[in-house]
């Protein structure tokens, strides 16, 4: 582990040997430099402590050769720590665990799986690109279809991807956990795979299928905590090796976990040769990085009194600052056009900054004050909306302050927050809001994340045993909602207008900000060409229960401007009132610009226009 290559000490790690391809036993190697004895025990020898005792090296490695160890068995190591006191860990390097409960390690050969994704990775890096359209479809796997493995899944989770209108997938809960109903954030494994729902070679032809289907893959992924369970990496030799030995600074209150010794370049190594392992070994196109915010602050959800402050006698984490610059900075040098994605929650700045500009690296950082005013909005009573309509403006006001994704996800449909479709008020039509938001989302700068079932406005919140309700798509408002997410989806995709400038200023303009008598606001969204075609959209949502008719609004010019969406449309089951497909703008200026259309904004929806192309 003190190659400062990351990669490499994972070759250090398990294997099988083989000589003239006849298998002479299994290596097992562990990092453990404070221990007092270690001895590997598993199947092989019938768990017997002591029977093949390890060897230490210079650097705190042991290790030891195993004749008898085949592929399959399970093992532990039998650490007998600085402190004492005897424990069975599982290797943190393995690259299977046993399927939970239960929790050993299993012996592994290389993988001889053959790839089908070379096109894929060749165009990845063009793929990825902040002018090109992302929007992605969070799926918790075991959920999904439950029941149905990584290979039983794959031809399914395609199919509905690709009939979405979806670029990517984000999956989780992959890496090991030891907890089946839940997000899988208390990681067991950090280079195995959940052995729930299949095997190593079962995930890569999952991530495969996706990949010569068109469809990228991306993976949550959690350095900042891991789990205090007696099998995983704390205490591993008996002293704080993986966590802090600071109780300021050992666990994660939040979540009763530990947190990771940032500061220490083999936990640095060891993180980063994960990540890394995930995009080479898996083909896994970028890493969403969960709880940046708890990395980045020495007092994050601690009280005073409770942590200690910098050598500046700050709160920055300045260790985990270091080791997010390392982790982006690696991953981009070593996988071309693989996306690294925070989920921060904090004002810090620059956290999609190059490294090199004093940036954090990330190519993209969740938009939780985006999320956070939308659901808000959307909760109210209708009569109050008009008094709460800065929550729908003050997010395009830092738009693009760092490159965005809009997240609607997995930690919206929990712990009694509801769903798209029941925070809506009663009485309201919560199809036709849930369009309408959908529509706000889509037309708004920034990425696109959807967790599964809210693509159909699932009104029970998310179920680790039912998965989603399926049989809702056979209701005509759910399969609207449905229908208007494929047609929002296409939209994005093809029209410059909404996804080139997504990170930059001049991708957006207001029409109206201030209708607040009305619940209505207006802006354009511009490609980098205006006067070609699909460069110029303008997108107008009214979030009241009036059809408003002859409603006027300033436009950039003259001519027709065809409706190309209305989340009212009879298509999507809404009530049908709309444009007849185009409004004809007049030299009647308005609202600041020297053109003017009058139109019908529908109630609880959105209508989108493509400007005429010039000459």
């Amino acid at each position: 582990m003190v190659e400062r290559t990351s990669l490499s000490m994972v070759e250090r790690a398990q294997r099988v040997e083989t000589t003239a391809d006849t298998v002479v036993g299994t290596r097992f190697a562990v990092w453990a430099p404070n221990a007092r004895a270690i001895s590997v025990v598993g199947d092989f020898n019938d768990w017997t402590g002591g029977a093949h005792p390890m060897h230490r090296g210079a650097d705190g490695v042991w290790s030891a050769t195993v004749s008898g160890a085949a592929v399959g068995d399970l093992y532990k190591y039998r650490i007998t720590g600085a402190d004492g006191v005897v424990r069975h860990k599982a290797d943190p390097l393995a690259f299977a665990a046993q399927r939970p409960p239960e929790t050993a390690s299993v012996v592994t050969a290389p993988s001889s799986y053959v790839w089908h994704d070379d096109d894929w990775l060749a165009r990845r890096t063009s793929r990825h690109h902040p002018a090109r359209p992302l929007s992605v479809y969070e799926v918790h796997l075991p959920s999904w279809r439950p029941g149905l493995g990584y290979r039983d899944i794959a031809d399914l989770l395609a199919d509905h991807v690709l009939a979405q209108g979806f670029s990517h997938v984000q999956l989780l809960p992959v890496t090991e956990h030891p907890y089946g109903a839940s997000w899988g954030y208390q990681v067991g494994s950090y280079f195995a795979p959940t052995a729930r729902l299949g095997t190593g070679d079962d995930f890569r032809y999952l991530v495969d299928h996706l990949h010569t289907r068109g469809v990228g893959v991306l993976l949550d992924w959690v350095p900042a905590h891991f789990p205090k369970d007696d099998f995983a990496l704390g205490r591993f030799d008996g002293t704080a090796l993986y966590e802090h030995a600071d109780p300021l600074r050992r666990e994660q209150p939040d979540w009763g976990t530990y947190a990771f010794n940032l500061g220490r370049q083999e936990i640095r190594d060891f993180l980063i040769a994960s990540a890394l392992f995930w995009c080479t070994e898996y083909h896994i196109d970028g890493l969403r990085v969960d709880a940046v915010a708890a990395m980045l602050y020495l007092d994050y959800s601690r009280e005073p009194g409770q942590w200690r402050p910098n050598d500046r006698g700050t709160h920055e984490n300045d260790e985990a600052v270091d080791f997010l610059r390392d982790l982006n900075d690696a991953v981009h040098q070593r996988i071309p056009g693989a996306l690294m994605i925070a989920e921060e929650s904090t004002a810090w700045p620059g956290v999609t900054a190059p490294t090199e500009h004093g940036g954090l690296g990330f190519d993209l950082k969740w938009n939780l004050g985006w999320m956070n005013d939308v659901l808000d909005f959307v909760s109210l009573p209708h009569e109050e909306r008009r008094r709460a309509q800065e929550h729908l403006v003050f997010s395009l006001t830092y738009a693009t302050a760092e490159n965005f994704v809009l997240p609607l996800s997995h930690d919206e449909v929990v712990h009694g927050k509801g769903t798209l479709w029941s925070r809506l008020p009663d009485g309201s039509d919560r199809a036709a809001g849930v369009r309408a938001l959908l529509a706000y989302q889509w037309a708004h700068p920034g990425k696109k994340l959807l967790f599964m079932g809210q693509e159909f406005g699932q009104p029970a919140e998310w179920s680790d045993v039912d998965g989603p309700a399926w049989e809702l798509l056979d209701a005509p408002a759910h399969a609207g909602i449905a229908r208007v997410v494929t047609d929002l989806n296409q939209l994005y995709r093809e029209l410059p207008a909404l996804h080139e400038l997504d990170c930059r200023t001049d991708g957006f303009s207001w029409l109206d900000a201030n209708d607040t008598t009305n619940t209505v606001i207006g802006f354009l969204r511009r490609g980098t060409s205006p006067d070609a075609p699909g460069h110029t959209v303008a997108c107008l949502f009214n979030f009241s229960t009036r059809d408003l008719h002859d409603y006027r609004i300033g436009l950039p010019s003259g001519g027709v401007w065809r409706e190309i969406l209305n989340s009212a449309a009879r298509d999507y089951a809404g009530h049908g009132v709309g444009n007849l497909g185009a409004v004809q703008a007049l030299p009647e200026p308005s609202h600041g610009y020297d053109f003017s259309a009058r139109l019908t904004l529908p109630a609880e929806s959105a209508v989108f226009f493509v400007a005429p192309v010039a000459g």
